[in-house]
């Protein structure tokens, strides 16, 4: 039995905590937060027998086997370096870290003590992102040369978007890459997932939306395009936006062979065929093919809700039971350290360069008003 405690008692932390008590062979013993009502009520509405106000204490008194990090990010490196140093494995909330140099050093860490580490990339383990990856390991792809994600925010969320707009003082705010830094590593992670080389080339450009400007918000960058260049190997393009209608998360890969299309928020995944009909047959065929396709999306979908297993955090589900499931079995971690890192790697790129713009924007402005 895997004795597990949760450090942070937020909003996330109750997905946490239902998707480990869908886990056999798991128990959570242990929740911790600095606001002890947090970590009460968190205890209370999971019957956890143990709740503490730090993280020492937790460590000290229960030992637990994961610790599973819910807290702002700034916080990540200390406590996850901590509870490393206690013996524990770690699962840390997405993202993994402020930058490339402390997912480093964690991820050092871990292997210097024995034990393993995760981030909560767990979009990369919905139904329909696992059946994808299935599907390129067929080889049916053939050599991956382009990728395109889209990943979008609707910053007329009731809960999230509304205090973060409303408070000067969010923690979001104090984030690298503020808003951005706190959304994009499921989309990012996604295309690092198919890089190969250790060398890409980054080029970024964000602005704040006309709809942030129209409420006096200057400081939040919401619409973001990204270009990775991987030599003449691969590229990739990203695209961020709080405002794009339809708001989507989709995602393309195209090789030599054929491509694919994954919609994860319609559990979506559609083989796209490299070779073309002749005459009059291409307006024809294809199109009752993709119809074919999505009835059989249709099919697949209506059988796991009949399982039980279609819900919003089956993908954290997934990717917790199988790290737990490294730890047990000694089966490789679900998220490769590589990974994590390229990941880091490329946000720290992108941030730098927003960061870079926004310097000159200023010095600019500045020159036209002397």
């Amino acid at each position: 039995m895997l004795r597990v405690a949760i450090i942070g008692c937020g909003k996330i932390a109750d997905a946490h905590a239902a998707e480990i008590q869908r886990i056999d062979g798991s128990k959570i013993v242990a929740v911790c937060d600095s606001e002890p009502l947090m970590a009460m009520q968190l205890a209370d509405r999971f019957e956890v027998p143990h709740q503490f106000g730090n993280a020492h204490s937790l460590l000290e008194e229960v030992k637990p086997d994961v610790v599973h990090i819910t807290t702002p990010p700034e916080s990540h490196l200390s406590l996850a370096m901590e509870c490393i140093e206690a013996g524990a494995n770690v699962y840390v909330e997405k993202p993994f870290t402020l930058n490339f140099a402390d997912a480093g050093l964690l991820l050092q860490a871990a292997t210097r003590k024995g034990v393993k580490v995760t981030v909560g990339h767990d979009d990369q383990f919905r139904h329909v992102a696992r059946r994808m990856r299935d599907v390129v390991a067929t080889g049916y792809l053939g050599t991956p040369v382009h990728m395109e994600g889209f990943y979008c925010y609707n910053l007329d969320d009731p809960v999230y978007a509304k205090a973060l707009l409303g408070d000067n003082k969010h923690w979001v705010r104090r984030l690298p890459g503020k808003l951005l830094h706190n959304l994009i590593s499921h989309g990012v992670a996604r295309i690092a997932e198919f890089l190969t080389g250790d060398a890409q080339e980054v080029i970024a450009h964000g602005f704040v939306s006309p709809f942030l400007r129209s409420i006096g918000e200057t400081d939040i960058i919401d619409e973001l395009r990204v270009i990775v260049n991987q030599g003449d190997e691969l590229t990739a393009y990203f695209t961020f936006s709080s405002q794009m209608r339809p708001s989507m998360r989709e995602f393309r890969i195209y090789g030599t062979k054929n491509g694919l299309f994954m919609d994860p928020d319609h559990e979506t995944l559609i083989k796209l065929p490299g070779s073309r009909f002749k005459s009059y047959a291409e307006t024809f065929i294809p199109p009752l093919q993709f119809a074919r396709q999505y009835w059989s999306n249709v099919r697949t979908n209506f059988r796991t809700f009949l399982r039980s297993d279609l819900h919003m955090k089956a993908g954290m589900k997934f990717l917790i039971e199988s790290f737990y499931r490294s730890i047990t079995d000694g089966t490789p971690v679900p998220i490769p350290y590589r990974e994590i890192l390229l990941t880091a790697k490329l946000m720290d790129s992108i941030f730098a360069q927003l960061a870079e713009a926004q310097k000159l924007r200023v010095a600019e402005s500045d020159l036209v008003c002397v």
